[in-house]
Order: C-alpha cells, then sequence, then structure tokens
C-alpha cells in the first residue's frame, strides 16, 4: 500500500479556503483572498500571499542632524508606536492605556526605557547572556521621558497607561535618551488617549562659548554644558543641565536658543498625526462636581486658614492639625450619606489647602512657616562628625538634614558603566537613600527606587564637576547620603553635605558647591489658561513643593551653575518666569555657601592616623606575576591579612589602604615578594646573611643583596662587626649609592641620630620600614685584606683588621684597579675564550642556584649547580673551570674541570 504523501485535494483545498476565508492585511485594512485557486493549478492554494504594511514618514532635519519618523510598520497593536531615527541610531516607542474604570486619584504611568545589547551587534556579558533589571542609565532616561509628558494629560485622568522606549540600533555617535523622548510624544500623538501634546525635546552643549545643537557623544565629552530642553509651543516642561560651572547670563543664553530647536520636533510630529493618527477616545475622567467641592470647602476651608496662619505649627503638628480636620468633615458627610462627598473628600480637601496656601503666597506675600518669599531656612554644617571615616558632615537646613560619608578607593573600584554610549567606567559615585523613618513612616526597602536615583544622579552631576583631575587625584571616591529628615529639597541638601565631606576627605575641590530650591505659586485665567499673577518662593519646603507649581533645583559655585532639574506640574510655565527665578536661586546659594565655608574652606590634610592612603609602584610584567600569583589569589591573601587593596593596571601596582598602619603591612607582604625600586637615599629593611672582616651582607626581602662596610656602622669606630650585628638580624638602613654594575652600598649610620655617642644596642631596637635587592660591590677589599692578614699577622696585640672610611675603600679599589691594568691585558677576554677553554676562576658571588665567577679582565661567567649538589662555597675561592657554552646575552657558562 503506497504511502499518501505529497499529493493535495483540489477539491478539499478549495473547500478550506471557501470555509476558513482567510484574511490579509494591506495598508492597515482588511481584505478577503481568493475563493479558489487558479484553474490548472492545484498546488497554488497552499502559496501565503504577500502583505503589504503601510507605513508613514516625517523627514526633517535639526541642528544640522537629519532624522525621520515613522510609523505602521512596527508594534501595530499598540495605542500608538513611533520609530524614530537619527542617522544609524533608532528608537522605538509604544504607548498603551488599560480599560479601567479610572477611578483613582492620581495618574498611574509608567515608563521603561530599555537599552538592549543588540542594539550594539554584543551579547549581553551575563551568566544567563540576557539583560537584568534596569540599570541606573535606564532609570534615569525613563525620567528624562516621564518628567515632559506627565503635565500634559487631562485633569482627572486616571487611568494605566504605559510607554515602552527601545534602542532598536545605535551607532554610539548619539544619545538615545533624547530620542526615545520626542518618539514618545509621537506615539501618544498617533495613539487615542488625550492628550496635550506634541511636545519637542532638544540637547545643547558648548565648546568653547560657542553652543552646538544635539552634540554628538564625541562633542558631549568636550562640552562645558549638556542641557536637555523640553516644551510645547510657547511653555516650557522639563530642563536638565550638568554644566562645569556655567554662569547664570550663560544659562539663560543657552535656554533661550533651546526653545525654538526644540519646537522644530514639533511640527513633523502634527503632520505625521494628520495622515495616520487615531480619533481620540471617550475615557471616564474622575472630577469632583461643583457642588461637593463648595460644599467641603465651606465646611474646611476656615479651620484650615487657622492651622497655615499659625507659624508655631512643625510639619508634623501641621498635618495632624489637618487630619483631625479631615476626619471631622468625614462625621458630617457620613451623617448626611453624602457619598460623592466621602469618595472625593480627600482629594477635595487637598485642593482647597492648596487654594489657602497659595492664595496667602500670592495675596499677603506670607509662607507657611512665616518666612518671606527669598528667605532660606536656618542652615547648621557639621564637618568630620566621623572622624573614623574618610570624610562625613552633616548639613541641616530648617528640618531637613542629610549625613553624607566619603569613601576613597582605588582606580580599580571604579564603577563599570554597560551602556550603548558613553565611558565604560565612572570613579566618582553619589548614592542617595531615602529611609522611610526621614518621614517618620513605615515602610520596607526593596531594589533600586527611581526617586532614589533621579536625586543621587543630581548631587552626583552637581558635584563631578569640581573634582580635581583624575592624573592629580587617582581615587575612586563613592560619597553616601543618607536623609535623617525630610521636609523639601533633600537632594540638594545632598549637594552640599557632600561637598563638605570630600573636603573633610582632603579631596582638593576647586570651590564648594550648594544647592536649594525654588518654587512658583501662580494664578491662571481659566478660560485661556494664561498665568496672570504669580510668586517665587525661594527654599520651598514639601508643602510648599506639593502645592505649588514647580521644583526648580539649582546647584552650583559661586562662580557659577553645576547642575539643575526642572519638574512641573501646570501643562507648561513661560521661559521669562524660568529665566527669572535664577537670579533668586543664585542669591540663596551664596548664603548657604557662606555657611558652609565658614565651618570648612579647604580640604584637610591626610596626616591624620585615620586617612586614607593611596600608593602607585611600577613594577615589572614578570614582578606583578609572582605578587599576583596563580588565578590572584596570593593578591587576594594579602588584601584578605592586611585589609588593603591591591589594583594592578599596566605594568603599574596601586595600593590602597585606610591608614598608614595597613599601607605600611601591605607593602611588607609586597616586599617580601618581590621587593621596590632602590633609590638613593631611600630607607630599607633587611636582614643580615653574612658576616666579613669589612661588613656584613645584607638581603632583602626581594631576594637583592647590598653591602654594609663596617666604617658604615656607626658614628663611633667600630672594630669588630660581629660586636654591632649578628647573622639573621634585621636592620633598618639607607641606601647611600649603587654603582655602575647595580651594586647597592648601604650604610647604618645615616639612619642614626649624628655625631654623639651611640650605643649599640639602639641598633637592635629599630623597626622596619622598606626593602628590596641588589649585589656586593667591595670584593677585591676582602682579597687584599686576607693578604694582608697573612703577610703583616699580629703586631703587639694590634688587631689585624685594617678600618678604612668610605673614601678610603673608594680610592683603594681605584689604586688597585690601577695596578691590575697591565695584567688585564695577558689576561683572556670576551673575545678570545672559546667554547672548550680551560681557566681558573674565582668565586665572585654566590646565588640561589649557582655562582657568578671572575674570570680575569672583567670577563664574568655563570656555574650552575649541577643535580641539585651545593656545596660550600666562599667568595674568592678559586676553582679550575672550563667553558661549556654561551648564554644568550653572551654571558659564558662555565662546568667543573674535574681534577
Amino acid at each position: 500500500m503506497a504511502p499518501v504523501v505529497g499529493k493535495a485535494n483540489p477539491f478539499l483545498a478549495s473547500m478550506l479556503w471557501r470555509r476558513i476565508k482567510l484574511r490579509s492585511i494591506v495598508g492597515g485594512r482588511f481584505f478577503h483572498s481568493p475563493a479558489q485557486s487558479p484553474a490548472g493549478d492545484p498546488e497554488a492554494a497552499t502559496i501565503a500571499g504577500k502583505k503589504f504594511l503601510e507605513t508613514f514618514t516625517e523627514e526633517f532635519e535639526i541642528g544640522s542632524r537629519k532624522m525621520s519618523l515613522e510609523t505602521g510598520k512596527i508594534a501595530r497593536f499598540a495605542n500608538g508606536s513611533v520609530v524614530l531615527a537619527m542617522e544609524e541610531t533608532k528608537v522605538l516607542s509604544t504607548v498603551t492605556s488599560a480599560k479601567s474604570d479610572g477611578s483613582r486619584d492620581f495618574l498611574p504611568l509608567t515608563v521603561d526605557y530599555q537599552e538592549k545589547q543588540f542594539a550594539q551587534g554584543v551579547i549581553p556579558n551575563t551568566f544567563m547572556r540576557r539583560e537584568g533589571a534596569p540599570k541606573e542609565r535606564e532609570l534615569l532616561c525613563g525620567r528624562i521621558i516621564d518628567r515632559p509628558i506627565r503635565p500634559l494629560f487631562p485633569a482627572g485622568f486616571y487611568h494605566d497607561v504605559q510607554v515602552m522606549a527601545s534602542v532598536l540600533s545605535s551607532d554610539g555617535k548619539q544619545d538615545p535618551d533624547v530620542l526615545a523622548a520626542n518618539a514618545t510624544s509621537a506615539a501618544l500623538m498617533l495613539s487615542d488617549i488625550p492628550w496635550g501634546g506634541p511636545i519637542g525635546v532638544v540637547r545643547i552643549g558648548r565648546i568653547c562659548g560657542q553652543f552646538i545643537v544635539n552634540p554628538s557623544m564625541d562633542e558631549l565629552s568636550l562640552s562645558d554644558l549638556n542641557l536637555i530642553y523640553a516644551c510645547t509651543n510657547d511653555k516650557t516642561l522639563m530642563i536638565d543641565v550638568h554644566a562645569r560651572e556655567v554662569s547664570e547670563k550663560d544659562l539663560e543664553a543657552a535656554l533661550r536658543l533651546a526653545h525654538p530647536e526644540a519646537v522644530k520636533y514639533i511640527e513633523p510630529q502634527m503632520r505625521l498625526a494628520a495622515k495616520a493618527g487615531k480619533k481620540k477616545k471617550e475615557y471616564t475622567l474622575s472630577m469632583v462636581s461643583k457642588e461637593t467641592y463648595e460644599k467641603v470647602r465651606n465646611l474646611a476651608e476656615s479651620p484650615i486658614r487657622d492651622v497655615f496662619t499659625d507659624p508655631t505649627y512643625g510639619k508634623f503638628e501641621r498635618g495632624e492639625a489637618l487630619d483631625n480636620i479631615t476626619k471631622d468633615i468625614k462625621k458630617i458627610l457620613e451623617e448626611e450619606s453624602d457619598e460623592e462627598g466621602l469618595k472625593f473628600l480627600p482629594k477635595t480637601v487637598d485642593t482647597v489647602r492648596k487654594k489657602v496656601v497659595r492664595g496667602r503666597i500670592i495675596g499677603e506675600g506670607l509662607r507657611v512657616d512665616g518666612r518671606r518669599l527669598d528667605e532660606v531656612r536656618p542652615v547648621h554644617c557639621e564637618a568630620g562628625n566621623l572622624p573614623v571615616l574618610h570624610g562625613s558632615s552633616l548639613f541641616s537646613r530648617g528640618d531637613t538634614q542629610v549625613l553624607c560619608t566619603v569613601t576613597l578607593g582605588a582606580p580599580g573600584e571604579a564603577q563599570r558603566l554597560d551602556s550603548l554610549v558613553g565611558p565604560s567606567s565612572k570613579r566618582f559615585m553619589l548614592h542617595y537613600s531615602f529611609p522611610p523613618f526621614s518621614i517618620n513612616e513605615v515602610g520596607k526597602k526593596v531594589g533600586l527606587n527611581r526617586r532614589e536615583v533621579g536625586h543621587g544622579t543630581l548631587a552626583e552631576k552637581a558635584l563631578v564637576a569640581v573634582l580635581p583631575p583624575e592624573e592629580d587625584f587617582p581615587y575612586t571616591v563613592r560619597v553616601n547620603s543618607e536623609v535623617m529628615a525630610s521636609d523639601g529639597s533633600t537632594s540638594m541638601a545632598s549637594v552640599c553635605a557632600g561637598s563638605m565631606a570630600l573636603m573633610d576627605a582632603g579631596i582638593p575641590l576647586r570651590e564648594h558647591v550648594a544647592g536649594l530650591s525654588v518654587g512658583l505659586v501662580s494664578e491662571t485665567d481659566p478660560s485661556t489658561g494664561e498665568i496672570t499673577d504669580y510668586r517665587i518662593i525661594t527654599d520651598i519646603l514639601g508643602l510648599e513643593d506639593h502645592l505649588g507649581d514647580m521644583d526648580f533645583k539649582i546647584a552650583g559655585t559661586r562662580n557659577g551653575v553645576t547642575a539643575i532639574q526642572l519638574d512641573i506640574k501646570p501643562a507648561g510655565i513661560p521661559l521669562d518666569i524660568i529665566c527669572e527665578s535664577l537670579e533668586p536661586a543664585y542669591k540663596g546659594r551664596l548664603q548657604i555657601l557662606d555657611h558652609m565655608e565658614r565651618e570648612i574652606n579647604v580640604p584637610r590634610t591626610q596626616d591624620g592616623r585615620n586617612s586614607p592612603r593611596i600608593l602607585n609602584l611600577k613594577y615589572s610584567n614578570d614582578a606583578i606575576r609572582r605578587l599576583i600569583g596563580p588565578l590572584g589569589a596570593l593578591k587576594r591573601k594579602i588584601e584578605e591579612e592586611t585589609g588593603g587593596r591591591i589594583s594592578v593596571n599596566d605594568g603599574s601596582l596601586t595600593i590602597v589602604a585606610k591608614n598608614q598602619s595597613v599601607l605600611d603591612k601591605v607593602l611588607e607582604k609586597i616586599d617580601f615578594i618581590v621587593g621596590r625600586e632602590i633609590e638613593k637615599g631611600g630607607v630599607y629593611k633587611g636582614v643580615v646573611s653574612s658576616i666579613k672582616e669589612y661588613g656584613a651582607f645584607v638581603e632583602f626581602n626581594g631576594g637583592q643583596q647590598g653591602l654594609l662596610h663596617i666604617s658604615e656602622l656607626s658614628h663611633e669606630p667600630v672594630s669588630r662587626v660581629s660586636d654591632v650585628l649578628s647573622v639573621g638580624q634585621v636592620v633598618n638602613l639607607m641606601c647611600i649609592g649603587l654603582d655602575v654594575r647595580g651594586n647597592i652600598n648601604l650604610s647604618l649610620k645615616a639612619t642614626l641620630p649624628g655625631g654623639g655617642s651611640k650605643t649599640y644596642s639602639s641598633i637592635k631596637e629599630q623597626t622596619p620600614i622598606k626593602s628590596k635587592p641588589v649585589n656586593n660591590v667591595q670584593e677585591k677589599q676582602e682579597k687584599e685584606k686576607k693578604d694582608d692578614k697573612s703577610t703583616s699577622g699580629s703586631v703587639d696585640g694590634l688587631s689585624p683588621i685594617v678600618i678604612r672610611s668610605a673614601a678610603e675603600c673608594d680610592e683603594e679599589e681605584k689604586s688597585a684597579a690601577l695596578r691590575e691594568t697591565p695584567k688585564a691585558k695577558s689576561r683572556i677576554d670576551a673575545k678570545t675564550l672559546k667554547i672548550g677553554m680551560e681557566l681558573t676562576g674565582k668565586v665572585h658571588q654566590i646565588r640561589a642556584h649557582g655562582l657568578v665567577l671572575d674570570l680575569g679582565g672583567d670577563l664574568r661567567g655563570m656555574y650552575r649547580f649541577e643535580n641539585g649538589s651545593k656545596r660550600d662555597f666562599e667568595v674568592g675561592d678559586e676553582m679550575r673551570v672550563k667553558c661549556c657554552s654561551f648564554s644568550t646575552k653572551g654571558v659564558p657558562v662555565m662546568s667543573l674541570v674535574q681534577q
């Protein structure tokens, strides 16, 4: 029976096509496929038809950069989706809205920005080889998108909205964050979600005084300004600035340039929405009826006004009094069974509070705590309050209090960044923490908090501008900002506390940095929405932030601004008011700087016992390999035993210790393994390896040897070396010279107090300092002294040892060299030495695996101990040897001649 394979039934295929009526999408519209296949071709029915995707594109140019908006091809099921491209960088942004009843009292807007590594052709370097939790940069870019679009949703729109922005490809030349914000605006315009856009977002840089629109990443690295500006056609929505002490005048010029450039993004979005946009849906808005509002206002306005006009209330007393007013009104509404009033009671009472506070500020110029509009709260500064740490400070402004600590680390401890653009690491980090107790609440700390990341990054940008360059200060710096109490602008308090803590740690900042927040209270015309009257208030409270129109955080030095973050609540604020706010912010900043400078105005010295230490050493690659050990085991062991940190980078060794004693321990361990570079005048620790009549040979932990001449033992004459030193004794010696052969001359008396009487016992009381290796220098003196001893002997009981000063020894060595010159010509040299030649050599130096032989005529050879047979040799011993080979450096390799 033949298997039924590969044959199609024409009748069955025709029936299936008729019954299923498969559909294809062409240009967003549905069409029925043909009911039957063409005659005579029964297999044509199984071939899929071609799908046509109707796409819409808008191209435009901003700041010499060509861009394009595209929709219709990707993510067609989302309420709105747009791909924005600039050169080879493309970002997809989608928006969706849930079909809920909108019964909340807030807008649940979620913005997720993601940079996946496929966008630059890289596989993630993680165990699972896939992206994990959002990184800090992704959270920050999400905030850049969230802040300008949130105020434009209509009042009472409390439905779930989710924005997802993904980088599809990146050439590394442009930062995708601004592209994602503009793509999100276009996607909202195309969607059926009610929104008051579009908006334009632009980046401005400055190089050598010239402003640049949409600068590349290379240009940003040279720029002293990184300004992100978002706006509608006529109003400002969001500002984010990172600068290097840019003056208020220059900053205002940058803002006025940014506005018309950002508006250029708006027209292409409107053209695209006109071609491909959806009709806006009718969503349920959660609004309070006029009757309910008037009823609650009549009950709450008078007692609320009494609370806000009493300046004796503190933050929590005022909050408790307001809660009691809400409870009293709730009882009245429950008695009247007013369900709508009970449902919107918290929101309505909050609206009444807002009206009372704003009315007093605009009408009477009085604030909640009784201050003037431009008055800064009382300031308290304290630096070095935790002396055991590298740096610490406590800063209080009113009831807001922040504790900052500084920790210094090695360059290798810099944070590694895994982003599509920007640097691969950063050496300065500020971590902001907002615990629940700071506002007298109970809460749970879980993971990265977007608010904490945003506030910490703002303070970090404010301080990094005044740090010394990495060449002058190679530390990795971590600042921890712990909010102890919060009543407004804790991020700016973190800037002030962080600046003092950095100076307390001895970091040479160019200037102190301070910051504060400026607020706005305004009245608008209900019919046009234009601002009719307004007041700018300095150093806002938490309540003024909640009930006001903007939170304008500005940080900087006396010379200029280093960081700005502007968040607003209404649908835009005129740029003129924003620029006007810079002046009161500058005046308030100067007041805070005066308090900070009175507490600490110069970096502290690092002489204290708890001051951190950092040391850079240069070693050969072989020495570093010995120090690291197999798989870094030896390096880790040193770090565990000493508590220091060792960082290896390109032939250099960086040691970071929390104090001097830890550094000394690390150096001692390193000396034992690899030693150190010997320098004239340096003091080193060594062990006496052998004692001769004319001095002692001292071995350093690194394996080198040096000669301590008898004349360098003490300021007083010494007859016997053994009276002062013993084999195995640890001494501290100074290097007084290195000859052309690398031999080290050491001195003990140079480390002792000069001149006067000195007992030998003090030598044994010395403490170790440093160390390193080398060779002997005056071997010929040994032979000469032996000859003198054999010929002259002892006369009248005098010591046969001839004591000479260092100068006399040098003179004797020169004269001996002159006497040997004629003989050297008759002796063998490197040119005449051949393999197989026998000659007599003298032991010049004894090493671990062999001997260095003096073959005459300033010719040196080496003899290796054979088969581990090592016998006792003495320097100066003569032995008959034969040349058997030459090393790669041309050194003769000798073997013993059997007698």
